[in-house]
């Protein structure tokens, strides 16, 4: 199979300059504020953006490890196949975290809800849509009983570079 290459359409900016210590998810990092910065010759796909509450950035995870197939996960202290865990250093290290879009300045689009880095690349911007996003689970595997512990969670850097 080709390989598959993507460019980056912009660059995340936040105060978490370094993984050590920032939020694990975005439900955890509700008052982080950040910009999305988008490249001038994407401007025209953020027409009609502003209409929407909330965008699922997808990113590049820059700084993480070589890929691992098994990983002990934040929230749990054994190991796991990396399929089932939402861990950074992956075979490719993509991220996803829906943001509230607070207001959009020309191709900065101003958020809250940032658990990115600083200078994260950003592959694409989708809107949010609940009708469409969020769907009831009926299992959460080895996250059950677990799930309430992500506000106190934070990144010990076990999967940066």
């Amino acid at each position: 199979m080709n390989a598959i290459v993507y460019e980056p359409v912009g660059v995340v900016r936040s105060p978490l300059k370094e993984p050590y210590g920032a939020p694990i998810q975005s439900v955890a990092a509700r008052d982080i504020e950040g910009v999305v910065e988008v490249f001038p010759e994407y401007a025209e796909g953020l027409r009609d953006i502003e209409g929407f509450s909330h965008l699922i950035l997808i990113y590049h995870f820059h700084l993480s490890n070589k890929p691992s197939l098994i990983v002990k996960p934040y929230l749990d202290d054994e190991t796991r196949g990396i399929f089932a865990t939402r861990a950074p250093a992956r075979p490719n290290p993509i991220g996803v975290s829906v943001v509230r879009l607070v207001r959009v300045d020309g191709t900065r689009l101003h958020v809250t809800g940032v658990d990115i880095l600083d200078g994260t690349p950003v592959l694409d911007i989708k809107p949010y849509v609940p009708q469409f996003d969020a769907i009831e689970a009926e299992r959460i595997g080895w996250l059950k009983g677990r799930i309430n512990m992500v506000d106190d969670t934070k990144d010990d850097a076990r999967f940066q570079k």
